[in-house]
């Protein structure tokens, strides 16, 4: 790890979008955060809803900073914007940081969801099937978060996620993240006719 997850200066990079299932693009945001809860960072891009962009929107929010402090990437989820998958492994190779990616629930697979919105689609299956299992890790607060991570130890996985999670589930780059995310959504949204009916989904 390129630097103690318990000194001050410790960055992480966290990454969140929103959606509006029917509209082509997602807003995704990043979020540079200092282990004493400092912002100082902030990039956003757009994805392709239900498309194979979500990784080249990771690798583009952490190019776009030009960074040579972020310690860590988090990512709100891999399987975004409508069965988007992120490569996981492919962004931490690339950016040779490390990384960890935080879902909320149990889940028995999704398998079974992509085959019956996309069929047989070779490349989102082999996406699906490259992220491998997840594991467990408790917050502070008593939360239960399933990651997976590439890079770290999962102690070094819990200590990032106890210094980042100050109450609830969901660290703190990952909520500001979230909310910059929904609210450039709102943005675009502005931009488009309003479709019959549909929610922002986090």
């Amino acid at each position: 790890m390129r630097t103690n997850p318990y000194k001050r200066g410790f960055r992480c990079l966290g990454i969140a979008e929103s959606f509006v299932k029917g509209r082509p693009k997602s807003a995704l945001a990043g979020v540079v955060m200092r282990r004493d809860l400092v912002i100082d960072g902030v990039a956003l891009t757009e994805i392709t809803v239900g498309g194979l962009d979500a990784t080249e929107g990771v690798l583009s929010i952490i190019r776009s900073l030009g960074r040579e402090d972020i310690n860590c990437v988090m990512l709100n989820g891999c399987i975004i914007s409508w069965f988007n998958i992120v490569d996981l492994k492919a962004v931490h190779e690339r950016t040779n940081l490390p990384l960890i990616c935080v879902t909320y629930e149990e889940s028995p697979g999704i398998e079974g969801y992509i085959r019956r919105y996309f069929g047989d689609d070779a490349e989102r299956l082999r996406l699906y099937h490259s992220l491998g299992p997840r594991e467990v890790v408790v917050a502070r607060t008593g939360a239960k978060l399933f990651v997976r991570y590439y890079g770290l130890s999962k102690r070094e996985v819990e200590a990032v996620i106890n210094a980042f999670t100050t109450h609830g589930s969901v660290p703190e780059p990952l909520r500001v993240a979230n909310l910059i995310a929904r609210a450039y959504m709102k943005r675009l949204l502005l931009a488009l006719p309003p479709p019959p009916t549909s929610t922002i989904n986090t």
